[in-house]
C-alpha cells in the first residue's frame, strides 16, 4: 500500500519488493537485502530505484532517497495516456493500451502499482516474456517514458494533427455521464449500472383502468328469479 512520504510535494511511497542475498565468507554466510521502491503523486509524476543495505528499513530509504532523483513526467489525457506504447527491459515486453474512461487498470500488482502512483485510471496491459518484478518495472517505466503528447507530435511532424482516438472515446463516454452529476455528487465522473438505475428508474407502466361498473338501476337479477319468468311466460302463452 502507498505511503505518504512527504506532505509537500504529495509523493508517495510504495515498495514493490524485498530481495535477500547471500554472500559466503570465511566466517559463515553474510545477509544484504534490496529493495524495490516506486514514488509518484498521481499527478503524472513516478520514479522508480533499486537499493540494498544490511537491513531492509535501511534499504527502503535508500531506495527513496534515489527514486526522488529518478522522477520522471508522464502525459497524460484524462485519466489515461495518449497512445498505445511498448516499454522492453532485457527479456521483458510490457505494452500499454489507452482505455475509455470507466475500463479502469487492468493490470498485474507490479503495473498497477506504478499506474496508480502515476495517476492513470484507465489502462489496459499485457505483459510478454519474463515476469520478473524488477524487469517488469524497469519495463514499464520505459514505455512510460517514450510517451508523447499530440501538440509534441504535432510540432516535430510539422503537420496539424486531429482529434486522436482517445480523445474521441473520452467525449464519446462523456455523453452517457449523467448532467445533473458533473459539478454534483458524482463529480463529473462516469456513472455505474447500479447508479443510472437509480438516477434514472424504469418508468412505472400506467395502471389498468378499472371496467367500468353498471349503473345501480340495471342490477342483475339472480338466476332463481329469472328462472321464475321463463316459467310464467310459458304458462301464459299456454
Amino acid at each position: 500500500m502507498a505511503e505518504l512520504m512527504e506532505k509537500s510535494s504529495q509523493l508517495e511511497s510504495h515498495t514493490a519488493g524485498i530481495f535477500r542475498t547471500a554472500a559466503t565468507v570465511k566466517g559463515g554466510r553474510r545477509f544484504s537485502f534490496g529493495a524495490m521502491v516506486i514514488v509518484g503523486d498521481r499527478r503524472g509524476r513516478a520514479g522508480y530505484a533499486h537499493a540494498k543495505s544490511q537491513e531492509v528499513p535501511m534499504a527502503i530509504e535508500k531506495a527513496e532517497k534515489h527514486a526522488k532523483r529518478n522522477i520522471i513526467s508522464v502525459p497524460l489525457v484524462g485519466g489515461t495516456i495518449p497512445h498505445e506504447i511498448e516499454g522492453r527491459f532485457l527479456a521483458t515486453t510490457v505494452r500499454l493500451l489507452p482505455a475509455s474512461p470507466g475500463t479502469g487498470v487492468i493490470a498485474g500488482t507490479s503495473v498497477r502499482s506504478i499506474l496508480e502512483l502515476v495517476g492513470i485510471t484507465d489502462c489496459m496491459t499485457k505483459v510478454y516474456g519474463s515476469t520478473n518484478k524488477v524487469n517488469v518495472i524497469k519495463a514499464v517505466f520505459d514505455a512510460l517514458s517514450k510517451l508523447r503528447t499530440k501538440e509534441l507530435v504535432s510540432e516535430l511532424r510539422g503537420i496539424e494533427i486531429e482529434t486522436t482516438d482517445i480523445e474521441e472515446r473520452i467525449e464519446r463516454a462523456g455523453r452517457f455521464m449523467s448532467s445533473g452529476s458533473v459539478g454534483g455528487s458524482t463529480g463529473g465522473r462516469v456513472l455505474t449500472a447500479e447508479e443510472v438505475r437509480v438516477e434514472r428508474p424504469e418508468e412505472a407502466k400506467p395502471a389498468e383502468e378499472p371496467a367500468a361498473e353498471a349503473p345501480a338501476d340495471e342490477e342483475a337479477k339472480p338466476e332463481g328469479d329469472a328462472a321464475g319468468d321463463d316459467s310464467s311466460e310459458d304458462k301464459s302463452e299456454s
